[in-house]
């Protein structure tokens, strides 16, 4: 049976669309879901704009079992991810007696002004449960199947694992790795095919590297949550390397 459960990761920025921010938190979030057999099926960028974030929201929480939002839940007049995920659900926002308690300390003990903006970051819609954030304090929170964070790297990190024992495991996706060197994928390409037709219930990709003209080649990379039907995949794609006068080094870890 596949019970496989499945993610999308809604990254909320002007500075991710301008360039000026590079991404690491999708491939946090992908790697911490992975072994809890969650698989990230889709990654979204929306700007700071209040439409956008509700809509693209709305559309995700639908269709995927789990949604990870990063960023815009700090204390500047953009940050309105908190606003825009209450209006999403239709829940009442405000400042909350817990999330500010947290703060309060924080602050106290650091010595730094517990401005108003500060003060933002305890906006957290009536319905949610808070998302510890062992790095900054300020929590994140959970709403039905969303889970808002922050878009610093290092608090997302710390805040996952807050997220893991909140979420319903499914089957673990198994992959396995070919290494082909000095093969040229368009001269895989049409084999490859055929194998990934063959199994259907199985992801069948290529994946070319180009160290220097001498260190070329292509890894096959299969994946799947059925391990012997993937076993048997990795059998036909080592073939077929063998039939094009190539060797297929399995690689140990994959």
């Amino acid at each position: 049976m596949n019970n496989q459960k499945t993610a999308a990761v809604l990254l909320i920025g002007d500075e991710l669309l301008s360039g000026r921010t590079r991404d690491i938190n999708l491939q946090t979030i992908a790697t911490f879901l992975a072994p809890l057999g969650i698989q990230v099926a889709e990654a979204r960028i929306v700007s700071d704009t209040e439409n956008q974030i509700i809509a693209a929201l709305n559309q995700l929480r639908e269709q995927f079992d789990y949604v990870f939002t990063t960023g815009g839940i700090g204390p500047t007049h953009d940050d309105i991810t908190a606003d825009c995920v209450a209006k999403a659900f239709g829940d009442h926002i405000d400042v909350r007696p817990d999330a500010l308690d947290l703060l309060t300390e924080h602050y106290s003990l650091t010595g730094i002004e517990f401005t108003k903006p500060r003060k933002r970051m305890a906006r957290i819609p009536d319905s949610a449960s808070l998302i510890k954030n062992p790095v900054s304090t300020a929590p994140g929170f959970q709403i039905g199947n969303v889970f808002v964070m922050a878009g610093v790297p290092s608090i997302v990190r710390g805040m996952l694992e807050d997220v893991g024992w909140r979420l319903e495991s499914g089957a673990v996706v198994q992959s396995a790795t070919l290494r082909i060197k000095g093969a040229r994928e368009g001269s895989l390409a049409e084999k490859l095919g055929e194998i990934a037709k063959a199994y259907p219930d199985l992801s069948v990709g290529s994946y070319p590297w180009y160290g220097s003209p001498e260190d070329t080649g292509v890894h096959i990379v299969i994946r799947g949550i059925d391990e012997a039907l993937m076993e048997q995949a990795v059998t036909d794609a080592s073939a077929m390397v063998s039939e094009a006068g190539l060797i297929a080094e399995r690689l140990s870890v994959d």
